[in-house]
């Protein structure tokens, strides 16, 4: 075998390998599928500044309506928030759910926050958000000794910010994962 003969079945074989490695990595063989939850509301209050990238929010207000659920949110409640690039932001939030039947349900959920410059600006300036003026993405479990609510204790959700105000709430809608 000579070189050139040697060089063209290596690129044959590289090139099939790579084809084989490129559909492979990228077929999907799954699809995610997910149920509306709930609509979660929290009132925010103004934060406490630890340093200029993290803050506490207190949340001790708001409510949670769904088919299956409605109540309303009571302390303790908090939101971590942790800035970690210009614009991103990384949240770890619980919460506690008080439903309209009085059972208890802990929520906690971690998250992540990326909005423009553009959009940043309006929120300091008061204007609020819109669920296309950030990626906002979070992702709640949850925890009860309820009998009626513990399917929650095997849920994984995915929340998606609905709307957001600086020093007045932000909204999510809830999608139970299957």
């Amino acid at each position: 075998m000579n070189a050139t003969t040697g060089l063209l079945k290596f690129l044959i074989f590289g090139s099939a390998t790579m084809v084989a490695a490129t559909t492979s990595a990228e077929a999907q063989t799954i699809t995610l599928k997910s149920d509306f939850l709930m609509s979660f509301y929290a009132t925010l209050t103004s934060p406490s500044v630890v340093n200029p990238s993290y803050r506490i929010f207190e949340n001790a207000g708001g409510w949670v309506e769904g088919p299956r659920i409605k109540g309303r949110i009571i302390a303790p409640t908090g939101d971590w928030l942790r800035t970690v690039a210009p614009g991103v932001d990384r949240l770890d939030v619980r919460a506690t759910i008080q439903t309209d039947d009085n059972q208890i349900i802990y929520v906690s959920y971690n998250g992540i926050s990326q909005c423009p410059k553009e959009s940043i600006d309006k929120l300091v300036s008061g204007e609020q958000l819109k669920a296309e003026d950030c990626y906002f993405i979070t992702a709640p479990t949850f925890e009860t000794s309820s009998e009626k609510y513990s399917w929650l204790n095997a849920v994984q959700a995915i929340g998606k910010m609905v709307e957001l105000k600086r020093g007045s709430h932000v909204k999510y809608e809830i999608f139970m994962m299957k």
